[in-house]
């Protein structure tokens, strides 16, 4: 039903639709989360590197906003409260109320007379319904069966491919040159990097805790204990030990985490037979970004903030349990960003609330063992030393 509702849609949107002009204003789709927008930037920059005289707008969900606020890739910065998206509590909206925001937010955007829109969510047919209902005459995205009947340029949808990998193919149909092919993607995790800049700021708060709370030339790991979904969570304890076993190595651990994690990083610190250091809940997503930065190697799950110290060329380790690493794994030079994960036969299975089959704890990522993360840090300790 939905599907032919959309179907539909899609050719009532067509009546008001502008025709197609010289490209000189585009409109970028995406409404996810911090990681996820991290992950999008190499297709910005290759926008920008494309089109460097249009006039590129992003519209992005205002949870995110901050990955994409200072990027230089991005004449404009718009805010949209994407249903489906903000994990804010409360109840739940009213059945109708996504469409009501999608009509009027595709009013909203039809005064700007975008020449293009990009949407860098394979799979959101609410933002292809609404370049298409605001008449934006070239849209470019996925061609999963939701979305298509909006799109005037749809790529073959893989729900297998990696999210950056499908970001900047989008941008390549766009740019009218070739598809991207999948033994091309290594090479472009190097070549094609993410971006995050810390402001000024977020630099010298960095600097000023480096100074007051470790000692000249002290090296430190940042641990992000914390999980977007129970599933996704490795064992407190097990962190605790990977920080006593880092702190006998030389190390300082710091943890790290959202204002509603602090008890959680509290509460692995205090298991650690070593002192240890927390700036959960104390900082933004600057100021983490700066600190990551100056971090000797960060550890944690499938999390925003290990993009984040992959932004900032920190060398990371990554457990993946209930989540694809192929699609959402670290975008960057695997020497230096390195996924760990138990290999079971049902994972990845996409289920971040609970685990599908009961297991307690989640197997997939009880299996992970400490020495599987010890041996990784020491390797990519040997290659931060090595190219100090």
């Amino acid at each position: 039903m939905r599907l032919l509702f959309l179907q539909i849609l899609a050719i009532l949107a067509r009546l008001g639709m502008r025709r197609r002009s010289p490209v000189k204003r585009v409109l970028v789709i995406k409404p996810d989360a911090l990681g996820d927008l991290l992950l999008a930037t190499p297709a910005l920059r290759r926008l920008r590197a494309g089109l460097p005289e249009a006039r590129i707008t992003g519209v992005v969900g205002p949870w995110s906003r901050v990955i994409w606020a200072g990027n230089p890739d991005l004449d404009d910065l718009l805010d949209m409260p994407f249903p489906g998206f903000s994990r804010a509590s409360g109840p739940r909206p009213h059945l109708l109320r996504p469409y009501w925001v999608l009509l009027r937010y595709a009013v909203l955007l039809r005064h700007h007379q975008y020449d293009a829109a990009l949407l860098l969510r394979d799979d959101h047919w609410w933002g292809a319904a609404l370049a298409a209902l605001a008449g934006i005459p070239r849209r470019v995205g996925h061609a999963h069966p939701l979305c298509a009947p909006f799109l005037t340029d749809a790529l073959p949808y893989d729900p297998a491919d990696h999210v950056s990998g499908q970001s900047l193919a989008v941008v390549e149909r766009f740019l009218d040159h070739k598809q991207i092919h999948r033994f091309a993607v290594d090479l472009l995790m190097i070549k094609s990097p993410l971006r995050f800049a810390p402001s000024p700021a977020a630099q010298d708060w960095a600097e000023a805790w480096v100074k007051t709370n470790l000692s000249l030339g002290e090296r430190f790991v940042i641990i992000h204990p914390g999980a977007s979904g129970p599933t996704k969570a490795w064992p407190p304890e097990r962190w605790a030990a990977l920080g006593d076993a880092l702190a006998e190595r030389g190390l300082r651990v710091v943890f790290t985490g959202g204002p509603t994690e602090a008890a959680l990083a509290a509460s692995v610190a205090a298991q650690m037979g070593r002192p240890a250091l927390s700036v959960a809940g104390a900082t933004g997503v600057g100021e983490l970004a700066a600190l990551l930065g100056r971090a000797a190697l960060a550890a944690g799950g499938d999390t925003g903030p290990l993009h984040i110290a992959v932004s900032q060329g920190t060398p990371s380790i990554h457990l993946f349990g209930p989540s694809d690493p192929d699609r959402f794994g670290p975008w960057g030079d695997p020497a230096r960003h390195i996924v760990l994960r138990a290999g079971l036969s049902c994972s990845p299975c996409s289920s971040f609330d609970f685990c599908p089959r009961q297991t307690a704890p989640v197997e997939c990522m009880d299996r992970i063992q400490l020495g599987h993360l010890l041996r990784a840090a020491d390797t990519l300790l040997r290659v931060t030393c090595s190219r100090l």
